[in-house]
């Protein structure tokens, strides 16, 4: 009898810890599984173009603190609407059909989808048309549903925290406000949780709509208690009561074509205007997906990986490995497709803030 068969590809945007997810399942899949592996290069573009390799044993050593990942990750591609041109003019055509019959014509016995939300609702719609899925969940954003953590999240966490560290001393020695603007999308969960562990003065996320006034009262009273300084973790996706996000730009060709970006810089002027004090904007960008995976990235996505395994081995597909509680679990894939995880207004996390006296530029009570 012929070898079982998986593919695997790496979907949306780059983060740390999907080398190790990549290291785990080719490993677990040839030790304990005696099945064959094939990597599709740069996520479904890599489907769409039938660009793919096989993975070894040997070709995943040595990947696990890495970061990145070695089969490329592609954020556009999506094979219902992709962008082809026609007569000079860019059109979006439906491909699934001809990923359908590469997956067929490479007698593929599952197709691991590593990614996030976006990656999720592809696969979702690929199972629809007979593939047998498995999907993990990948995101600094940690905005999945069904899981309590994405790996990339952590790391991202990490790099965060110690940005807000590093500005603490530049504000303090010249009685400024600082604005570190942290990726996450429509999602707080990166900016609260790094911004609790960096202690900042104010945490502005898209779940709470922000009032300057509440922010200049903040800085006021820190200023009257002789505190000459203040720093303000500001989400990508936050914005005022009443108002919009800021949009840095749009990507006509991408799923997602919205990309945020700016908000502190906007913040910053309504501050300097509203207190005189002099504001210094540090945007993170994609800092924080870069660089090698924290141990617990690496250990999770290795965790995740193996449970992806069994999930193919059993024959549960459709399904995306996730982490509750200590558990390991199968989540449906269409409990998560299309679906962000947000911070619900009742968190502990909230109120651990509130707690020791953080700002969210809104009126809340502990």
């Amino acid at each position: 009898m012929s070898k079982k068969k998986i593919g695997i590809l790496t979907g949306g945007g780059d983060c740390p810890g999907l080398n190790a997810v990549i290291r785990g399942v080719t490993k677990c899949a040839i030790n304990e599984h005696g099945m064959e592996v094939i990597g599709f290069h740069d996520g479904f573009l890599g489907l769409i173009e039938k660009r793919f390799s096989l993975l070894s044993f040997e070709s995943v050593s040595g990947i696990l603190t890495q970061g990145g990942t070695i089969l490329g990750s592609d954020n556009k591609a999506n094979p219902f609407e992709f962008t082809v041109t026609e007569c000079n003019e860019p059109v979006k055509v439906d491909v699934s059909e001809q990923c359908m019959e590469l997956y067929e014509d490479l007698g593929l016995d599952a197709l691991i989808c590593v990614g996030g939300d976006g990656t999720m609702t592809i696969a979702g719609l690929l199972a629809e048309k007979g593939a047998k899925i498995v999907g993990l969940p990948k995101t600094i954003d940690k905005d999945i549903e069904g899981t309590d953590i994405t790996f990339g999240f952590d790391s991202a966490r990490a790099i965060a925290t110690e940005a807000l560290d590093r500005v603490h001393t530049t504000a303090q020695s010249h009685h400024r406000v600082l604005l570190v603007e942290i990726m996450g999308r429509n999602a707080g969960w990166l900016t609260l949780e790094s911004g609790i562990a960096g202690g900042a003065d104010v945490i502005l996320i898209p779940e709470i709509p922000y009032d300057i006034k509440e922010i200049t009262s903040m800085i006021r009273k820190r200023s009257h208690f002789g505190r000459r300084f203040s720093i303000i973790a500001v989400a990508e996706g936050a914005l005022p009561a009443g108002g919009k996000q800021t949009i840095k730009r749009i990507v006509e060709d991408s799923p997602d074509p919205v990309r945020l970006g700016g908000v502190s810089h906007v913040i910053a002027d309504q501050l300097e205007k509203e207190t005189g004090i002099e504001c210094r904007v540090a945007i993170l960008g994609h800092v924080q997906r870069g660089g090698s995976p924290s141990p617990s990235d690496r250990l999770l996505g290795t965790q995740l990986a193996v449970k992806a395994m069994d999930l193919v081995a059993t024959g549960q597909f459709n399904h995306m490995a996730a982490l509750n509680g200590t558990q390991m679990v199968a989540v449906p894939l269409k409990d998560v497709a299309g679906r962000q995880r947000l911070v619900p207004l009742d968190s502990p996390l909230i109120r651990t803030a509130l707690s020791v006296g953080t700002s969210f530029g809104a009126k809340l009570n502990a």
